[in-house]
């Protein structure tokens, strides 16, 4: 078992910062098409957050000409490139899943403080 997690230990990244549910994140993604690489940008609300060591994963959703899409993120995987956080929401629920029903005003997430 310890080597194992030794490698669960070599395997997991340090720099992503502390968000939760509800918060609205971009996502800085590698795409690879042929032999070229970029990267591209995926901005919005995180709905879910599955902690573990090395297969964390978070869910993020967003609005794009009027559907809804979510993808889900492992935490650790190379291809991301960075995580940023654009702001904190304020949300009762670690799991914010009945967003998906709600639409235009009533989607909003009111911004947490941070003191």
């Amino acid at each position: 078992m310890e080597i194992i997690d030794t490698l669960n230990q070599e395997m997991m990244r340090m720099d992503m910062p502390d968000f939760l549910a509800g918060d609205t994140v971009k996502v800085h993604v590698k795409i690879t098409e042929g032999e070229k690489e970029r990267i591209q940008v995926f901005q919005g609300v995180v709905i879910s957050k599955k902690n573990g060591k090395a297969n964390a994963s978070f869910t993020v959703r967003k609005v794009s000409y009027g559907v809804g899409v979510e993808k889900v993120f492992m935490l650790h995987s190379p291809i991301i490139d960075k995580i940023e956080l654009v702001s904190r929401g304020k949300v009762r629920r670690s799991k914010i899943y009945y967003l998906r029903k709600l639409r235009g005003k009533a989607a909003r997430i009111k911004e947490r403080r941070v003191s």
